[in-house]
């Protein structure tokens, strides 16, 4: 259902940093950074889609958060959205909710909310059981 996310940024390096330290957290792996534009992508630790990309608006304007919007990261496991959280805080993020159960979602709904550099929301989240 998903070819790829784009997520606007500012200033490329702190944006990199944090999503970097994020995607590792999560397992997945970088598929191309190219800071001449700048922009970099990661895909699932196999290959394919769907891909996550950071960069530079292409219309040459500043990057600016959504308001409602939010990307929501699957992780393989709770530890992992533990992690991509803590990753998050550690590179700059801002916490918009501490990883736990959500059982108003599912009985087995386990997430986390943050806002990026820019301020763009993002969740990680596992939807197995523990």
């Amino acid at each position: 259902m998903i070819s790829h996310v784009f997520l606007g940024v500012g200033e490329f390096g702190a944006a990199y940093r944090f999503h970097a330290a994020v995607m590792a957290a999560l397992g997945h792996a970088q598929r191309f950074r190219d800071d001449s534009k700048p922009w970099a992508a990661w895909q699932p630790a196999g290959g394919g889609r769907p891909l996550f990309i950071i960069g530079h608006p292409f219309d040459g304007a500043a990057a600016s958060a959504g308001n409602g919007q939010m990307t929501a990261l699957l992780a393989p496991t709770r530890a992992a959205v533990d992690a991509a959280h803590a990753a998050a805080l550690a590179n700059g993020g801002r916490c918009e909710g501490a990883p736990g159960l959500r059982p108003h979602y599912h009985a087995n709904y386990y997430g986390a909310y943050f806002r990026d550099p820019d301020g763009n929301k993002l969740a990680v989240c596992c939807h197995d059981p523990a």
